[in-house]
């Protein structure tokens, strides 16, 4: 038992005030600001010795921005345009000239075509499915860079488990602890959703809610698109009856703790636990994550650049993030899987709903991060990420997952696909790999999904075949993949 010595309440400024068991969970242990004991012990670096150091691209991010675009956008309607292909294949949308030499978009993404100078356009994303062709357990996929046993015939998951492996966010902010009073790891503007299975792969698993991200969902549907201007950040600031100076004072309630823990001194004695404690008290005396939320702290003109829509003020606030010292970003599409207006799930109604809804919103907002990122300095050390859980259908009007598509629809389609990739030593304007003459696989230089998530903590000086412990306390690689090299200038 332990016990705190001294008179009740005397060490706070309110001495009517009794500490309580809220008192320690909110200061000791709030697994938002990764204060417990069991988060200190698991942030070790286990890269150190890794084979992996000094090769290319090794430990040149500070922080990742994955743009996950929700749904599977059509890699041909975008990124991959085939002009030459069938009438059922090549897309509605005209190619257009890019920054890059030889290297078409089509006529929807201007902008992304005047910056991809910037970033690394991967034309040859591909995986083979294994009860992957519907979004759940693809997103599983991506996120985690594992596949979940439970996958019903149309591609639903059971919800959300603590025996789920971790997010890859997760591992990179127990691997890499922040040294910033700032919140390591941040998912916005919704989770990830397939119809009722909600945040599947968006948590961290079995690395326990110390490692969750911090969610940002602001209030109102996904046809909001003024969502980010009601953020609320409530629990990042002071109750008006707490001040600092009595927040501040309560730490002294470690200090007994201490005290009566010798054994558990004695075993965290290589670790600053004072160092880590102060970090987390200093997140919500600075007011710095509240600063960072600040959107109307940016130009007009700036906010007008990205879009004034969910999709690119959740750009913007990544760039702002990033800048105030966030290691993980992850911005979700903000239109869930299996529905209209806006969602990359295009089954149907693909011309006009790509060209009318998706494709402007994604054209501002990304186009708008990589030049904001490029100009402030920010995207030698960012990594930029634009990936969906798989592509669309060459064929148009065709099944390929068991869902039924309309003449002017695409269905899901895993085999070839594009990302984009750039920041922290990613090559520019470089072209990795070539789909064939359809878009329906690549024709050299593939890569999986996971070879992504290797390549991500590769950047971040983390080697991707660390180890990590599972629920059941078996050894488990962060990912088994190895990273994409070529990628790197």
């Amino acid at each position: 038992m332990i016990r705190l010595p001294g008179e009740i309440a005397k060490d706070l400024c309110d001495s009517h005030l009794k500490p309580g068991r809220r008192d320690f969970l909110r200061v000791g242990g709030a697994g938002m600001l990764g204060m417990t004991l069991n988060n200190i012990l698991a942030a070790q670096d286990a890269s150190t010795a890794s084979k992996l150091v000094g090769r290319p691209g090794w430990g040149q991010a500070k922080s990742v921005i994955m743009v996950y675009l929700q749904g599977g956008p059509s890699h041909i309607d975008l990124w991959d345009p085939k002009p030459d292909a069938p009438d059922n294949v090549r897309s509605k949308f005209k190619p257009i000239n890019t920054k890059v030499d030889g290297l078409q978009y089509t006529e929807i993404i201007p902008k992304l075509a005047q910056v991809n100078d910037k970033f690394t356009t991967i034309n040859s994303m591909s995986y083979t499915p294994n009860g992957l062709f519907n979004h759940t357990a693809a997103i599983y996929q991506i996120m985690t860079g594992y596949t979940t046993d439970k996958v019903s015939p149309s591609g639903q998951l059971e919800p959300p488990s603590p025996k789920d492996f971790p997010n890859f966010g997760s591992n990179i902010v127990r691997m890499k602890p922040s040294e910033e009073p700032m919140l390591p790891f941040v998912m916005m503007p919704r989770p990830l959703q397939e119809s009722n299975v909600i945040n599947k792969g968006g948590t961290a698993g079995f690395l326990g809610k110390a490692y969750d991200p911090y969610y940002l969902f602001p209030d109102g549907d996904d046809m909001d698109m003024s969502k980010m201007s009601k953020i609320k950040v409530d629990d990042l600031q002071l109750r008006p009856d707490v001040f600092s100076l009595r927040l501040q004072r309560r730490a002294k309630l470690r200090n007994a703790l201490t005290d009566q823990m010798p054994v558990i001194e004695k075993a965290v004695e290589n670790y600053n636990l004072d160092e880590y404690y102060d970090k987390a008290l200093n997140l919500i005396v600075s007011g710095r994550a509240r600063n960072a939320f600040n959107l109307d702290a940016e130009s007009d003109a700036l906010r007008d650049k990205y879009g004034r829509n969910t999709f690119g003020q959740s750009c913007l606030l990544a760039r702002r993030l990033v800048e105030a010292g966030t290691k993980v970003v992850e911005v979700v599409w903000p239109k869930v899987a299996n529905s209209d207006n806006h969602s990359w799930d295009h089954h149907s109604g693909l011309p006009k709903r790509m060209q009318d809804q998706s494709g402007p919103m994604l054209d501002a907002g990304l186009s708008a991060l990589f030049a904001d990122l490029d100009s402030s300095g920010l995207l030698d050390e960012t990594l930029v990420v634009a990936i969906g859980e798989f592509g669309r259908s060459p064929e148009m009007g065709v099944s390929t997952s068991g869902n039924n598509n309309s003449a002017d629809g695409r269905d899901h389609w895993p085999y070839c696909y594009t990302s984009l990739i750039g920041g922290a030593g990613i090559k520019r304007g470089y072209v990795h790999g070539k789909s064939d003459k359809t878009g329906s696989a690549p024709l050299d230089s593939p890569v999986h999904p996971t070879e992504i998530l290797a390549t991500i903590y590769h950047a971040m000086g983390i080697d991707p075949q660390s180890i990590v412990f599972n629920h059941l306390n078996q050894p488990r690689e962060l990912v088994k993949a190895d990273i994409v090299e070529t990628l790197f200038a």
